[in-house]
């Protein structure tokens, strides 16, 4: 019996791998689609019970409501803007933004306590990076796991208030923990961008974007002296974008500034949905847009496809980690008491399929304590954690290769094969590293 459930563990795995191949042949919404036809094969021949999709629809709302504040700030005129600011900042060194734009990614996600803030960053990096000359996939890949190791950072993560939890009585309180987690993710994103400023042919000798060019799909860049005029309230439309941003970042920072409801400071993600739906009404209201045009945006025709992506896939891959997450951690559990530094691995693997540091952290940082292993080496471990990246299922991967109109940023033939992996794992092994140093000092 035994045999069987471990073949049948292996059957769905290859089940959720040959869905998110057949997605990403076909791209845009088919990869979310491809995600469902998984959970529906799960279901009906394996019997496995479709994971609940309440934590998934948190996700795809704060998805849509930070699409809608920026594709109303397009609408108005406020990317152009925006870019129309940083191409000036990089116009001497275009590959600035490979550094720029990965450490704006971790310091918003470290403030707000979500990667979800980084959404309407990616328009500004792909098209200041294009115009520029630069390769998107550069500084969209670094970016986006920037975004995702900045949760292992902020103080006001679900992640962290986990990891407080659990270690705050052996004396590693929130600042300890800080003090390893900020300058460890902190040094891997900087290392991740020097490498990512090196990878891929040159934008104009790109295949696929000489291929898209010439097929019509995208259009060439027009110079800069050519671009159009900016909308009469262009910089209103951006300002009130970067307002409502300051605003999530300190509403995570000081949970004071929330609403007060019976059970305490309003939650971060009802607090980004709300802020930034309000950004974008104001928007419309004081921008004078017409509500219209929103849905006609580049920015809301990919936040579409992000939407979906995280519907399908999220609830595949929950979907197997639920039927099978005893299974899981009971093999890679053995191991990890045989040999502790292979925990890193477990945390790497697992979050791949958790989809959630928070949950990767709940579920295995007790397994490691039953294990033995000493609290100051499991917070080095920590940022492997963010080891989703290995399967780019997540929403942040998923709209970010919807972003890049230029098809530099994709999903390889092999599905591990894409931009994001490098990056990935030259954070992740910086971190780790750089953590198991500092626990030492601190």
């Amino acid at each position: 019996m035994k045999g069987h459930a471990v073949l049948g563990m292996f059957l769905q795995l290859a089940v959720m791998v040959a869905a998110i191949a057949l997605g990403s042949r076909k791209g845009g919404v088919a990869m979310g689609l491809w995600g469902a036809v998984g959970v529906f094969v799960l279901a009906t021949f394996f019997g496995v019970t479709p994971a609940d999709t309440s934590g998934i629809v948190d996700v795809m709302l704060i998805i849509l409501a930070v699409i809608m504040a920026a594709a109303a700030m397009e609408a108005a005129g406020g990317i152009d803007y925006l870019v129309g600011l940083a191409e000036r900042a990089i116009r001497r060194k275009p590959s600035r933004v490979v550094y720029v734009a990965p450490l704006v990614s971790w310091a918003f996600t470290l403030g707000a306590g979500t990667a979800h803030v980084f959404y309407p960053l990616l328009p500004v990096i792909h098209d200041v990076a294009r115009e520029g000359g630069v390769r998107p996939e550069r500084p969209i890949a670094v970016a986006s796991i920037a975004a995702t190791f900045g949760i292992t950072a902020s103080p006001v993560s679900a992640a962290m208030a986990a990891m407080i939890v659990m270690f705050d009585g052996d004396g590693w309180n929130l600042p300890r923990i800080m003090a390893v987690a900020v300058p460890s993710t902190l040094l891997g994103v900087l290392v991740a961008a020097t490498v990512q400023s090196r990878i891929g042919k040159e934008l104009g000798q790109d295949a696929e974007y000489l291929r898209r060019l010439a097929a019509g799909e995208i259009e060439a860049p027009a110079p800069a002296e050519a671009a159009p005029p900016l909308r009469p309230r262009a910089r209103w439309s951006a300002y009130l974008f970067l307002g409502g941003t300051v605003a999530v970042v300190l509403s995570g920072l000081f949970p004071a500034l929330r609403p007060e409801t019976a059970e305490g400071p309003l939650s971060m993600p009802a607090t980004i949905e709300i802020l930034m739906m309000a950004v974008a009404a104001l928007i419309l209201l004081l921008c004078k847009v017409d509500a219209k045009r929103i849905p006609g945006t580049d920015v809301a025709k990919s936040g579409l496809v992000a939407v979906i992506g995280v519907f399908g896939l999220s609830w595949l891959g929950l979907s197997f980690i639920g039927a099978n997450e005893t299974r899981i951690t009971g093999a890679l559990g053995g191991v990890a008491q045989d040999h502790p530094w292979f925990f890193t691995i477990m945390l790497l693997l697992l979050s791949a399929l958790l989809f959630s540091q928070a949950t990767t952290t709940k579920a295995l940082m007790p397994l490691g304590l039953a294990l033995g292993i000493p609290a100051p080496l499991l917070i080095a471990m920590w940022p492997a954690v963010n080891g989703y990246f290995l399967l780019p299922t997540y929403g942040t991967f998923i709209a970010a290769i919807n972003f890049d109109r230029t098809g530099t940023t994709r999903v390889g033939r092999f599905v591990v094969n894409h931009s994001f992996m490098l990056p990935g794992l030259i954070t992740t092994c910086v971190a780790v590293s750089t953590g198991f140093a500092l626990v030492q000092i601190v």
